[in-house]
């Protein structure tokens, strides 16, 4: 399985309101400039998303995108699987009598399945958390 562009910007899109999330609505232009993406892509992955229910579009002068749920309960995988479909990195298919062929098939299953419970078991107050501590300990003290 290869992540899909349209998928990784989706994870940023939600990752960036997610990072805001106290800031109230968040314009498309904005998203769409703090993940380095183009603003009329971040639309069509903004309307994906709440055609998904992962966020909610406000109207009006402070209109933008909100979180349709809070961060904890919103999980890596919901996105990735809303997006790509099942998360998987081979697919299970080969139906070959080859030696090694159970062998390999589950190998590939088991691989599957740690990245699914990666995905499962991450959430993007997870990220946001992680983020925020990984931004703490560049942060310089120039305190003399």
């Amino acid at each position: 399985m290869k992540v899909s562009k349209k998928c990784q910007y989706a994870l940023k899109a939600v990752f960036e309101l997610a990072w805001r999330d106290q800031c109230g609505p968040i314009r498309t232009q904005e998203i769409a400039k703090a993940q380095n993406v183009s603003r009329r892509f971040m639309e069509i992955i903004l309307n994906d998303l709440k055609h998904g229910g992962f966020v909610e579009s406000k109207r009006g002068n402070e209109g933008g995108y909100v979180l349709a749920r809070d961060a904890r309960d919103l999980k890596i995988c919901e996105i990735i699987e809303y997006i790509e479909g099942p998360i998987a990195i081979v697919p299970d298919e080969d139906n070959t009598t080859a030696a090694g062929t159970e062998a390999i098939k589950s190998l590939w299953r088991e691989v599957n399945e740690a990245v699914s419970a990666v995905c499962e078991r991450k959430n993007f107050a997870d990220l946001v958390k992680f983020e925020q501590a990984k931004r703490d300990r560049r942060a310089l003290n120039y305190s003399i």
